[in-house]
């Protein structure tokens, strides 16, 4: 499989972008709305269709306009480094096909525009306390909540073998997390699906994963289902939030088996739930 990514023609636009209306361009990867701002992502310049797209949505206005290399955007993307137990290895690296047939640690992973390549510090620490869950055992269920390109719930569904449910909030994360899921042929275990951690939190697992920041973290801790799991991955917390959310798992009765934290900025939390009790968080 070729690389698909080479240049990107970036455009960032003020305003909610309408989903519903088609960008009729082959030269089009997808969109990323942050806020009240969407940008655009093209293989090749587009100036014209975006000016299509400005006049059908008079909304919305041009703030900029970027070139970059795809290697700017998302970081290197080879299958050379083992991040734990795992080898995550891009399509189009040529030895992709025999790798996967291979070894059974090995997960193709296209990034495409979303970040979460396995590369983040805060990843890496996830897929270490992954190790603790496999360990403790007896997780048939999880949930992988702010699920980016899906890397986690991949990792929880061959490390655990167990259901897992990917969600995210942005569109263009869920697809490439459902792509990812095909490309690995796990679309028996894993369901991905678009939505807010806090709303997900109440059905049925055994383990949830978030590495998600704080602002979404915490309504989610406040959920009743979050008090209901078993098992906990938090992480994509800074200091503030972290502290936070280390008082709110001692409020529930949920006990921090292992901690880890990086460069003095990002933590990650491995937790059990330690009681089945449901107090109130004050």
């Amino acid at each position: 499989m070729p690389h698909p990514y080479e240049e990107l023609y970036i455009y960032q636009l003020e305003g909610r972008l309408n989903p519903r209306i088609a960008i009729d361009a082959g030269a089009f990867l997808g969109h990323w709305q942050e806020e009240d701002s969407a940008f655009l992502f093209f293989s090749a310049p587009m100036a014209e269709t975006v000016e299509g797209i400005l006049r059908r949505q008079p909304h919305l206005r041009l703030i900029d306009s970027t070139r970059m290399a795809y290697d700017q955007w998302q970081g290197t993307v080879t299958g050379g480094e083992r991040i734990g137990r795992f080898r995550f290895i891009a399509p189009w690296d040529p030895a992709a096909v025999d790798l996967q047939a291979s070894d059974g640690t090995a997960i193709l992973l296209d990034p495409g525009l979303v970040f979460g390549a396995g590369t983040h510090p805060t990843t890496r620490d996830c897929l270490k306390a992954l190790d603790l869950a496999a360990d403790s055992g007896g997780v048939r269920t999880a949930m992988d909540l702010g699920t980016g390109t899906g890397i986690l719930a991949l990792a929880m569904a061959k490390r655990l073998d167990a259901k897992v449910l990917a969600v995210d909030l942005n569109l263009l994360a869920v697809r490439t997390a459902a792509r990812n899921v095909r490309l690995n042929r796990l679309g028996e275990r894993i369901l991905v699906a678009q939505g807010r951690a806090e709303d997900a939190i109440d059905g049925p697992a055994d383990l949830v994963a978030a590495n998600l920041h704080g602002a979404a973290m915490l309504p989610m801790m406040d959920a009743p289902g979050f008090r209901r799991k078993g098992g906990f991955i938090l992480s994509g917390l800074m200091r503030s939030d972290a502290k936070e959310v280390r008082r709110r798992l001692s409020v529930l009765g949920i006990g921090i088996r292992e901690e880890w934290t990086r460069d003095g900025v990002w933590h990650t939390y491995y937790a059990e739930n330690l009681s089945p009790f449901e107090p109130s968080i004050p």
